[in-house]
């Protein structure tokens, strides 16, 4: 199992995001990303709230899915997050999803989002606290990258 995410939030599978094959539809992973990566922000300190106090809001410009294994009904996953890059305006969350007792792993990947103004919609900086926050928090700082 992999151990070098810091941060995990356990989800346990509902029926109604199961499919007639009987795990869970793939739209839902990023359901689950998306409910991991709110978690995460508030584990680091710098909450969705912050970011729109500070007048800041982001869009996600990319996301993807590597489908390892199947889940199923019932069974608990751990939704493991980290911040992996910050660019100019651009951060990347990476995801890595694992079931609770055998640790098999179901699913990995990543979601890239942009701040913006929250009033004028346009791409701004990445607020400084956050980036901050990130690298209080994780043991090895996000490498900035060229993009975005």
């Amino acid at each position: 199992m992999e151990n070098s995410f810091k941060f995990f939030v356990p989800l346990q599978v509902r029926f109604a995001e199961t499919d007639m094959q009987g795990h869970v539809f793939f739209g839902n992973y990023f359901t689950y990303f998306d409910i991991g990566l709110t978690e995460y922000l508030k584990a680091v300190g710098y909450s969705y709230d912050d970011f729109l106090k500070e007048g800041v809001d982001f869009f996600y410009v990319q996301t993807d899915c590597q489908f390892k294994g199947r889940a199923f009904f019932e069974e608990i996953l751990h939704v493991h997050v980290r911040v992996s890059n910050i660019g100019n305006s651009s951060f990347t969350f990476e995801f890595s999803i694992f079931e609770e007792i055998s640790g098999r792993s179901v699913a990995t990947g990543h979601i890239t989002a942009v701040a913006i103004n929250k009033e004028t919609r346009e791409s701004i900086r990445v607020p400084e606290r956050f980036r901050k926050a990130i690298a209080d928090y994780e043991p090895v700082a996000p490498v900035p990258s060229g993009t975005f």
